[in-house]
């Protein structure tokens, strides 16, 4: 990376905050002190995007088309480290070119039936009829597609898809992906603040319902920075964390976003509608893409017995990722897997698919394997289990034609949204789509408020929001220890208590127990030893932080799961194993405020397929 590249990377917007309280020396990157500007606030952003994975890039490209906007990405990594990178199988679209009898009205109803019908079906039609135009577009900007001999890009497919639509590089899509955005983000002179950990969404006026900005903390000094923004887009993907160990999230998927979303009144849409894919190796979580089973992978218990053929007869293997993780954990749970506790598992074979091919199109499967388990895959199956992968649940977002939510001047995109397209359970290859349809739409969204409002926050709203920030980074880092729980201590509680009480199966008394033990954390929380006063990337501060969203996002999907008593896609409860479509044929909105936790629920959209069985 070049001098100039850097410095225009990593200092343009970052230099960009309105208010900066310094809690320790002024950040400087290849010797240049912090602009002027930043000390006089006078820069306020049109659009600010907080996330750097492919809807906050995405929704940037759009934004920045108009010129006489100011637009920038705030992300507490750097701009290729989000999530979205570890995305392996494909992007879903209707192109017609490996499948001509594919069409956007069979993505349409794939999309529903595997989100076993608790998908706003207006919302998935709209998603359907963009997709295949954005993996077009994506080829215009350089994605390095696989590629058929005539040089057209190819498809494949996924679990729960009628027709080969998934197109992709590789098993690294989501990498191939992200830099693509990266590279027009960079050639449109779009800010990134990066390695600026968000610390809430400051709001002002009588009633606190007018948009300051964000108040967040640069890693590097432990400045506390207000960034006075028009609009606020969030786009900081899910909240995996919070089952830590038995995740396939990277170690940033902590629900920053949605807590942050939640304390300025945007509801928590079906929290407990958690995504536990089945294919992450037994040994850490790390996921194995479900592409491995679209080149022809097998699931094997310990008898050697192909086991899908009980559960999902049709599709075997590639049925929905709900049914194929419920189906591994049964075969764990009745004694045909292979090991024992939280590391038990079953056989992901490969050994039938010619070795080139995994070379070609599983080379990241391949690398994971080895580096992770020791397992060659081309000679040997790898022992895996189910891993929470993926949040259908997240903020609401209002108005799909826009992306806005229902607090003036905020956006949502992507995992950390609720649009909701997925429904109760996603299909393999529709995320990446979802993050550039809706980072696209929420870009233009966010756009166009910004051209017709003019900045109305305070600056002394935000100076305060600094100094109360400020003064809690001193007092938590300054806490003595006194026999006080510390951060891993607290996180491992939750961990437990997540994966055993709220994980691939669930029930009353669990979930219930479960409840208990969240507020019992969330007390400790709240004298929880940190150790850490140093300003220079406070990791431990930031922890801190990361734990006491996650077990905000705990709790929310507690709620959820126990006001929900049926089974339907990734939430199955043992004693309601049945959907129930008269009672719970419903959204849940989870809302947090000063009196406590509160549930609400709205309609699901339905516009041509009643809900029905689901058979595969």
């Amino acid at each position: 990376m070049s001098k100039e590249i850097s410095r225009r990377t990593f200092i343009k917007g970052a230099a960009a905050a309105g208010v900066v309280l310094a809690a320790g020396s002024y950040f400087t990157w290849n010797g240049r002190n912090i602009p002027e500007k930043v000390q006089q606030g006078n820069v306020t952003y049109d659009v600010l995007i907080i996330g750097s994975g492919g809807a906050g890039m995405r929704a940037a490209l759009a934004a920045a088309e108009d010129k006489n906007l100011k637009v920038a990405v705030m992300t507490k990594l750097i701009p290729t480290r989000s999530a979205s990178t570890m995305a392996q199988g494909g992007m879903n679209g209707v192109t017609g070119v490996t499948d001509p009898a594919d069409s956007v009205e069979s993505h349409v109803f794939d999309t529903v039936k595997g989100g076993d019908y608790l998908s706003d079906q207006d919302a998935v039609e709209y998603f359907a009829e963009r997709a295949g135009a954005n993996i077009y577009e994506m080829d215009y900007m350089g994605y390095p597609y696989n590629r058929q001999a005539d040089g057209s890009f190819h498809q494949r497919k996924m679990g729960g898809s009628s027709h080969a639509r998934a197109a992709y590089f590789e098993d690294r899509a989501g990498h191939a992906m992200v830099h693509t955005l990266f590279e027009q983000c960079l050639a449109h002179d779009i800010d990134f603040i990066s390695e600026c950990q968000m610390l809430e969404i400051s709001m002002g006026g009588e009633d606190r319902k007018q948009l300051n900005g964000v108040i967040a903390m640069d890693m590097r000094t432990g400045n506390i920075m207000g960034i006075p923004a028009k609009t606020v887009l969030i786009a900081t993907g899910g909240y995996g964390r919070a089952y830590w160990i038995r995740t396939s999230n990277p170690y940033s998927s902590t629900g920053d976003g949605i807590v942050a979303g939640m304390k300025v009144g945007i509801p928590f849409k079906d929290p407990e509608m958690v995504q536990f894919h089945p294919t992450g190796l037994a040994a850490n979580g790390v996921l194995l893409s479900e592409s491995s089973r679209a080149e022809g992978a097998l699931l094997i218990n310990k008898d050697g017995e192909r086991f899908m053929k009980k559960y999902a007869p049709e599709r075997m293997e590639l049925a929905t990722r709900d049914i194929v993780a419920r189906g591994i954990a049964t075969e764990i749970e009745e004694g045909r897997g292979i090991g024992e506790g939280i590391h038990a598992g079953v056989y992901l074979d490969f050994t039938k698919i010619p070795p080139e091919r995994i070379h070609e199109r599983l080379g990241q499967v391949y690398d994971l394997a080895r580096r992770f388990a020791g397992v060659d895959i081309t000679k040997e199956p790898v022992l895996i289990s189910p891993t929470c992968h993926y949040s259908m649940g997240g903020l609401e977002m209002a108005d799909f034609h826009t992306g806005e939510s229902r607090v003036p001047g905020i956006y949502v995109a992507g995992e950390c949204s609720c649009v909701s397209i997925h429904g109760a359970n996603r299909l393999g290859a529709n995320s990446l789509s979802e993050v550039l349809v809706f980072g696209h739409t929420a870009g233009d969204g966010a756009a166009a408020y910004a051209r017709e409002h003019a900045y109305a926050g305070s600056q002394q709203d935000l100076q305060a929001d600094c100094q109360k920030w400020l003064n809690h980074f001193d007092e938590v880092t300054h806490r003595a220890h006194l026999g006080n729980y510390t951060v891993p201590e607290l996180r491992d509680a939750m961990v437990n208590t997540m994966w055993f009480k709220v994980g691939v199966f669930r029930d009353e008394q669990h979930l219930q127990e479960a409840a208990r033990e969240l507020e019992a954390l969330e007390q400790a929380y709240q004298s929880v030893y940190v150790g850490d006063t140093s300003h220079v990337y406070n990791t431990a501060f930031e922890q801190y932080v990361e734990l006491g969203n996650l077990l905000q996002v705990s709790h929310a999907i507690v709620q959820g799961a126990i006001a929900r008593k049926e089974s339907r896609g990734g939430h199955s409860r043992r004693d309601y194993p049945q959907r129930n479509d008269k009672d719970f044929f419903k959204h849940t909105l989870i809302f947090k405020d000063e009196n406590g936790w509160r549930t609400e629920y709205k309609d699901v959209v339905i516009t041509k397929y009643p809900p029905k069985e689901r058979k595969y």
